[in-house]
């Protein structure tokens, strides 16, 4: 029978695709433990949330040997900790800030990409510095002037600064974004009888849902989850968002982590629910603007 032997240029193949093999194998191991480390604290504090507060205290980390509900039941029948009505604020004050975060970013960039005018590029620069600045170097100063005007401590107050803090990044998005749209498709609708508004809102705002989408979704994490401007500027507990509330579960002495635990689960739960509906949405969004603009 022939012998057949390995070439030289064979030989180096399967050298490099045995090296390919170990650094993917490597590589893979890395991504795997920091995956762990992201998705372990979430999968502790889940059974942690279901631990009487002596069990956690006996074992931290290891899991619950008699799980139970009674920290989910004692946060929503007590109505000390107030929980629901502050999710209620939460989710009124996110909803509301959306809306004028979506209307006017679209709105603003779409001027600022389409319109051509003294001071255009002076507009936008301005938009942008509102990305650079430090949001919580502002605290006082928005304290002030809340104070003096009268609108602290009310159920619109956070909007505002909500609204002023989201539009540059939305700005941005959607003057990128829409500069990639052709301006012929305008010019037909002028042609046809559209008026701006019809044409801004019935044709270039369906085209723009991908990047507006996106705007949405980033917005509402940070709605929801944002604490300073809540603990500044409000002051009655009725009015209290999630964040605040969250704060009544650390005691002076003491804290029961396991119904701190349950929870932040329960006010986590819409963002974590938003996010994984809308994780591929935020991407095509990006990457659309990002090859477009």
């Amino acid at each position: 029978m022939a012998k057949f032997e390995m070439t030289k240029v064979e030989k180096n193949d399967v050298g490099t695709k045995v090296k390919r093999g170990i650094l993917g194998f490597f590589l893979n191991g890395i991504l795997i433990i920091f995956s762990a480390t992201c998705i372990f604290p979430l999968v502790w504090m889940f059974y942690s949330s279901v631990k009487e507060k002596r069990a956690f205290n006996a074992d931290i980390i290891g899991l619950p040997k008699e799980p139970t509900l009674i920290n989910y039941i004692r946060i929503l029948t007590n109505s000390d900790y107030n929980l629901g009505s502050s999710m209620i604020n939460s989710l009124r004050t996110t909803i509301l800030s959306l809306f004028f975060i979506v209307l006017f970013g679209f709105i603003v960039g779409y001027i600022l990409a389409r319109i051509k005018f003294r001071g255009n590029r002076a507009v936008y620069l301005m938009f942008l510095m509102g990305m650079l600045i430090p949001i919580h170097s502002l605290l006082v100063p928005i304290y002030v002037v809340f104070k003096d005007t009268g609108l602290s401590d009310h159920w619109y107050t956070l909007i505002i600064p909500y609204v002023a803090f989201g539009l540059p990044m939305a700005v941005f998005l959607v003057e990128g974004f829409v500069k990639s749209i052709p301006a012929a498709l305008e010019e037909a609708a002028a042609i046809d009888g559209s008026s701006f508004s019809r044409t801004l809102f019935s044709i270039i705002m369906p085209i723009c849902r991908p990047i507006l989408t996106t705007v949405a979704i980033i917005q509402t994490f940070s709605c929801w989850n944002e604490f300073s401007f809540a603990l500044v500027l409000l002051k009655r507990q009725t009015l209290h968002t999630v964040p605040l509330a969250m704060t009544q579960f650390t005691g002076q002495f003491a804290s029961d982590y396991p119904k701190i635990m349950a929870a932040m689960l329960l006010t986590m739960s819409p963002i974590v629910i938003l996010y994984f509906a809308g994780s591929k949405q935020i991407i095509k969004g990006m990457v659309a603007g990002a090859v477009k603009g």
